[in-house]
This record gives C-alpha cells, structure tokens and sequence, in this order.
C-alpha cells in the first residue's frame, strides 16, 4: 500500500539508507540540512536500533530506504519496531535524482545522502511504509515460493513423463496427459512398472482409479489395460524406473500438497488485507 508520508512536517531528521546484502550506508541531516551521520552501517539490528536511539535526540525521525523489501527487510522491521515513520524513494524517483547530480561517481555513501536529502526536500517523491506492506512482503514471499513449486512440479512431471516414454511409450500416452490427477499419482506410487499394472487386471485396476477419480477412473483402466497391450518386450532400465517412478510421483504428490497449503496462506493474507474491505 502506498501513500504519501503522513506527518513530514514534523519530522527533525532525515536518515537516507541506501541498503546492501552485507552493510548499508546510512546519512542522517536535519531539517536545515546540517549531517549528523554518514557512515557504513552494518546489515545488524543492534547496529540500526543503536543509530536510531542515538539520533532521537534531535527529534522526530523519518527513515528512509532505496529498496522496502528483500536486503531492505531487516531495516524497515527495526525502525518500525522503534516506532519512527518510514518510508521509501521509488527506484524512478532516485534515478531522476540522481541524474541532478550526474557529475559525482555513483557511490553508496552518495546514493544515500540522495535518499536523505529526498526525504527532506521532496515529500512528494517518497512512499510511506505502513505495517499493512508486512501483508504484502509475505504475499510476495509465500508466490515467490510457489514459483518455485511450480517449476519444481513440471521438472517432476517431465521427468515422470521421460521415464515412462522410455521403457513403455504407449502406457506413458496413457497416463502422462493424466499427471495432475491424484488418481494417477498414487497408482505411480504403488504399481509403477508396466508388469505390476498389469498383474491388477481391469477390473482391481478400475477400482483403484475409481477411489480417487470417480468420473475417470473405469475410462483410464481401460486405456493403460489397451497401452499395456501394445508392447510385449521388457525394456533394459525397467527395473531401475521401478524404483525411481515412485519415488518422483511421491515428490510430485509432496511438492502439490505444499502449494495448496501456500495457497490457503495467500488467501487468508488477501482476505486480511485492507484493499480487500475497501
């Protein structure tokens, strides 16, 4: 959620940090724009919540960084927790900026003095931070992670599909269009090579499917009874595939039962989010 910096003009000092994965660098000035801090400041809590206790003596404060989120996470959590307004410079924002003063080398120590002297000259530019943005920096984190599962999903999926066109082409036409059904996944898991299906018969295998897939469970049997027909040979690799196949449908199985859970989690913090009840 972004606004304005509510309560900018009561602000005494103006801390701009250009954050970094292993120190930030942080530059803190007054209203009249005398510095009173500039200095590499470690990625630490201690080491912020010391810089914020220190230049409270001067007054109210605004905190302000490049980045609100990831390298810039640990930061906002501890001048919110010290209870100082914080904001952010949008990228656009500190590159236009930035071009003013073009004929200064980039360094951090200068991104920050920027962001500092933004923070006191132009409110305009800046975004406030709010605590309702933690709903939104898990939001990104929780489908950042399902990204993740679901690349992960179709790298399983593929390999089973792989697999399963390598010792039986016909059975892998069968159940690989069928990869995303639970029905299939557990078959995969209890009876994953062409012999074992086959020693089911139609009618066991019918039954199995039809407990999970109700609607098509009869139709799939038949298909991989009829895959199960069209090869009689025994490819070389079939026995190792035996122990692999099960194996991946298990983490196939694994990796759709974490992204449902993610996706109760991304509910409930939408549901919670106030432009949900606006």
């Amino acid at each position: 959620m972004e606004t304005s910096i509510i309560g900018h003009d009561s602000v005494d000092v103006f801390i701009g940090v250009d954050v970094g994965k292993g120190e930030h660098h942080a530059v803190a000035i007054d209203r009249a724009g005398k510095r009173l801090f500039d200095k590499a400041l470690p990625n630490d809590e201690s080491k912020l919540r010391s810089l914020i206790d220190s230049l409270k003596r001067h007054g109210t404060l605004l905190f302000v960084v490049d980045q609100p989120a990831t390298i810039g996470a640990l930061p906002i959590a501890v001048a919110q927790a010290a209870g100082v307004l914080v904001g952010y410079l949008p990228g656009l924002a500190m590159r236009r900026i930035a071009d003013l003063n073009a004929g200064e080398a980039k360094t951090d120590a200068r991104d920050a003095t920027i962001i500092a002297e933004a923070a006191r000259s132009l409110p305009h530019a800046l975004r406030s931070i709010q605590l309702a943005d933690e709903q939104v920096a898990e939001l990104s984190m929780l489908c950042g992670f399902d990204d993740d599962l679901a690349g992960q999903v179709t790298a399983t999926s593929n390999r089973i599909r792989g697999l399963l066109t390598q010792i039986h082409p016909a059975l892998e036409r069968a159940l690989g269009p069928h990869l995303d059904h639970p029905a299939v996944v557990d078959l995969l898991q209890r009876h994953p090579t062409p012999a074992d299906l086959a020693k089911l018969g139609l009618t066991r295998l019918a039954n199995r499917l039809v407990k999970l897939a109700p609607r098509l469970g009869k139709r799939l049997a038949a298909a991989i009874m009829q895959a199960l027909s069209e090869q009689t040979v025994v490819v070389v690799g079939t026995n190792a595939a035996s122990v692999v196949l099960p194996r991946l449908a298990k983490q196939l199985e694994d990796l759709r039962t974490q992204r449902a859970e993610i996706a109760v989690e991304v509910e409930r913090l939408v549901d919670a989010h106030p432009h949900r009840r606006s």
